[in-house]
């Protein structure tokens, strides 16, 4: 399972409101690259035949199949502070991250390191 903590929830419904409606899912994916290997992306899209769902405080998550070993269990929170705010991700299954913390990698998938 995804868990999306309720702060984050309250703002992607916020952020959902501009997308189109056949786009209201929020996905969570993986992708090759950054310092460590890994790295994670955001985004509204349309779900997919191959997606998994979880369903958080009235918002819909979308995942792939294939990405999903690299993603159960992850906690997507958003974080206030006088810079601003964000996203912040927490995943289990990383066995390290890089100092941006937008990277990261796994103990069964390295990725494709690059810069960040």
């Amino acid at each position: 399972m995804i868990h999306l903590t309720e702060v984050a929830a309250l703002q992607v419904q916020d952020m959902m409101a501009q997308a189109p409606a056949d786009e209201r899912n929020l996905r969570m994916l993986v992708q090759g690259g950054g310092c460590s290997g890994l790295s994670y992306g955001m985004g509204f899209d349309q779900q997919k035949e191959t997606d998994l769902v979880f369903e958080q405080h009235g918002v819909t998550v979308i995942v792939d199949e294939k990405d999903y070993p690299v993603v159960k269990g992850l906690e997507i929170d958003y974080k206030q502070s006088m810079l601003g705010g964000g996203f912040t991700i927490t995943n289990p299954n990383a066995i390290a991250t890089c100092g941006c913390g937008t990277s990261f990698r796994t103990a069964t998938n390295a990725g494709t390191p690059g810069g960040c």
